[in-house]
Parts: structure tokens; C-alpha cells; sequence
């Protein structure tokens, strides 16, 4: 038997998806309209415009 792939969301690793401690879960602060919002939920092969990689290390290397 073998394993099926976990798919991984992009948006784990997006800087427009953070906490918000309102509703206590992640978020995107990205205002999508309704059918872009659709799209990125039910669409695997969605390629969100507002996609940003949170690369928290990106100062760290601008100082060496």
C-alpha cells in the first residue's frame, strides 16, 4: 500500500497569511474577492498574484 501525498498549501508560507488573534487561527490578509477566493480553496492548481514567500532570513543575508 502506499501513501498518498499530503498536498501543502502555498499559503503556509506566504507573508500575507498570518495569525489573527481575533478569530484565533491563520488567515490571509490579502483582500480577495469572491472568486478569487473560491478559486484559491477549491482549485489545486490555483497560482495565487499575491503570493510573497515569507523568507524570514532575506535580512540576514542582505547584511554578509
Amino acid at each position: 500500500m502506499t501513501k498518498a501525498k499530503k498536498i501543502v498549501s502555498r499559503c503556509e508560507s506566504c507573508v500575507n497569511y498570518v495569525f489573527d488573534e481575533d478569530c484565533e487561527c491563520y488567515c490571509c490578509m490579502v483582500d480577495l474577492d469572491e472568486d478569487e477566493a473560491y478559486r484559491s480553496m477549491s482549485d489545486s492548481e490555483y497560482s495565487c498574484p499575491y503570493y510573497k514567500l515569507d523568507d524570514e532570513y532575506a535580512v540576514v543575508r542582505k547584511q554578509n
